[in-house]
């Protein structure tokens, strides 16, 4: 069996956990099944059962300073998807980014369309502010696709609700399979050699996430500020902008300020499992997360975790037992929260402890390789 997977990002254009999602879901789909990539890039790799290639849109695309162009250029990578035969037995799209692909490859070569929802455009107005009146067709791409496809993948239940609730889709088409962690990869480490070059202060509270108003990075700040009388530094591991304006807004928020180190860009694996490790608090403050990638990371390196109660989150840390949950947008009750954890040294190693556990049981990336592909065969 072979499956043809269509993905905006894939190694080494990663800036996101739906690129994360799709580098580990293609390798150990690898390791049972024949597996092509199809990427928006330059990428150009073949090995046992994977061959990956990229694909580039328009050039005129590229330099157009039109805020809705980032659309336009995203279909024509999609036309380009489709210029070569798809020979996988089914076509697996993930995010709308490559929804328009998917949707013309069921169509055009006969076969069944899987589509994963890694987020909802609905669910994510602020979007907006970044593509303008092209938020307006990248919804339209998402409904498309959603509701032509044979399976949707959603990657929480609380996301099935959700597509339920704004797609017109039959709920036997929606199959909850979540996101995973390389159990391998991410575990404790001693390693601190990427914290001593970037002279990271002890102890520290740790972000990682895109800059986005998603992501309550603004929120962070503010609990942490309100923590003044802690000895304690936030580290923001925090790149790839949504708009030029967000990442300015974030410059005025932290300069000048002796507690908070932004490191200003995504860094490599091994460098965040540094970062995981050492820190005495993960703090995931997102508004919006229908799964949260980062805090199995984060758990996978007996870090505990505060994250807020939304989307998959909830799948994900178990309030009390591996973390604490707090409302989404409320400064006040994050700031709480971190200091419970912080004030707390036996339930801190306890939350640690119980998050390691939990990844093992239920998120091992083995574990979703083999339902993705039983969900293939159903098709098939």
């Amino acid at each position: 069996m072979k499956v043809t997977l269509l993905t905006n990002e894939y190694p080494p254009y990663i800036y996101g956990g739906a690129g994360v999602h799709v580098d580990y879901l293609s390798r150990y789909l690898a390791r049972i099944m024949e597996v092509e990539v199809r990427a928006f890039g330059d990428q150009q790799k073949n090995e046992f059962n994977l061959a990956v290639r990229g694909f580039d849109g328009w050039e005129r695309l590229k330099t157009n300073t039109l805020p809705f162009t980032k659309v336009l250029h995203a279909l024509s990578v999609n036309l380009a998807f489709n210029s070569e035969p798809v020979t996988g037995q089914v076509v697996h799209c993930h995010t709308w980014y490559t929804f328009f692909a998917g949707f013309l490859a069921k169509f055009l070569y006969s076969i069944p369309l899987v589509v994963t929802m890694h987020s909802l455009e609905p669910l994510r107005p602020w979007k907006e502010e970044q593509l303008q009146r092209g938020y307006t067709l990248s919804s339209w791409i998402e409904r498309n696709a959603v509701e032509h496809a044979d399976r949707v993948i959603a990657v929480s239940e609380e996301m099935k609700q959700d597509i339920l609730k704004h797609y017109n889709v039959p709920e036997e088409r929606v199959a909850v399979i979540h996101n995973g962690i390389d159990l391998d990869e991410y575990r404790p480490t001693s390693a601190r050699n990427f914290l001593d070059a970037e002279q990271i202060d002890y102890p520290y509270i740790l972000f990682v996430g895109r800059i986005s108003r998603q992501k309550g990075i603004f929120q962070l700040i503010e609990a942490f500020n309100s923590l003044s009388d802690c000895n304690l530094h936030l580290i923001l591991c925090a790149g790839a902008p949504d708009t030029p304006e967000l990442e300015q807004e974030l410059r005025r928020k932290v300069e000048g300020s002796s507690r908070i180190k932004w490191i200003n860009r995504m860094v490599s694996k091994k460098d965040v499992i540094q970062l995981y490790s050492h820190a005495v608090l993960f703090v995931c403050p997102s508004i919006y997360e229908p799964f949260g990638i980062i805090n199995l990371e984060a758990m996978a390196c007996q870090t505990p975790v505060v994250a807020t109660r939304v989307g998959g989150i909830k799948e994900v840390v178990i309030d009390g037992e591996t973390g604490l949950l707090v409302a989404p947008d409320d400064p006040k009750q994050l700031a709480e929260a971190m200091r419970r954890v912080l004030e707390d040294s036996e339930m801190a190693a306890r939350f640690g402890e119980a998050g390691r556990r939990r990844v093992e049981e239920y998120f091992g990336w083995d574990k979703i390789a083999r339902k993705t592909k039983a969900l293939y065969e159903g098709l098939i």
